[in-house]
């Protein structure tokens, strides 16, 4: 069963944990689980989500119950009025605030999206982020003499395939756990030293209007167990 974190009748969202995709797709053919599926049986009705968590990422993931909400809903996401909070442990010291604005090409799947154009233009991506802690411990990692980390709150304005992942490897403070935009040497040793074998990326927050009473509201999401335990071990509250 999913963690449900706040409900009405027209709403409902859950925590997703790291490993679960959102929906069944041909990017992993040999799936047998999908938080639609799970949610759809979970609640005893047809369920409608409304945006994507990338399969490695945590936290608030959110459905519409009938589709005339996801319609309405899905205004407020191309709108950008839906606000979303990540945090995330990167490599090194992140910088302590911004906004990058930095353009990103789509990203083609070989298989979903071999019809598709592959000569689209990059398509605008706005991150704000923020460094919370800062952590040095005595092991060298690569050429570095010491292991860095730093915990940052993203914000993303826009949102593009993998953003935050693609943003903060192009600022050179890749998230830890990330197989594909990360560093490798970096995603040995916290398997190895700490444990964390997931992506460490969780949404912890969602505000949006309610669809018919506009009211706001504001959903929040605990970090997964290993993604808490690092934090404890580097010695953040």
């Amino acid at each position: 069963m999913l963690e449900i974190l706040y409900q009405d009748e027209l709403l409902v969202a859950v925590n997703k944990p790291s490993g679960l995709l959102v929906h069944r797709s041909m990017i992993d053919r040999h799936a047998t689980e999908f938080a639609m599926q799970i949610l759809r049986d979970q609640l005893g009705q047809h369920v409608f989500p409304l945006h994507r968590l990338d399969r490695p990422t945590s936290g608030v993931l959110l459905f519409a119950l009938n589709s005339d909400t996801a319609r309405s809903m899905a205004v407020q996401f191309e709108q950008q009025t839906v606000q979303k909070t990540y945090q995330a442990i990167v490599r090194g010291y992140g910088p302590e605030q911004g906004v990058l604005d930095y353009p990103l090409k789509e990203q083609l799947d070989k298989i979903v999206d071999k019809k598709a154009r592959q000569d689209k233009d990059a398509q605008d991506a706005v991150t704000e982020y923020l460094r919370l802690k800062t952590a040095e411990e005595p092991y060298p990692v690569g050429r570095y003499s010491t292991a860095r980390f730093s915990l940052m709150q993203l914000h993303p304005k826009t949102g593009r395939k993998h953003q935050l992942r693609r943003h903060m490897a192009h600022l050179r403070h890749p998230i830890v756990g990330d197989t594909t935009h990360g560093d490798g040497k970096q995603n040995r040793f916290m398997r190895e030293q700490y444990g964390l074998h997931t992506l460490a990326l969780c949404c912890t927050n969602m505000t949006f209007n309610q669809p018919v009473s506009g009211e706001k509201i504001s959903v929040n999401a605990s970090l997964p167990e290993d993604f808490r335990a690092v934090c404890q071990q580097l010695g953040w509250e």
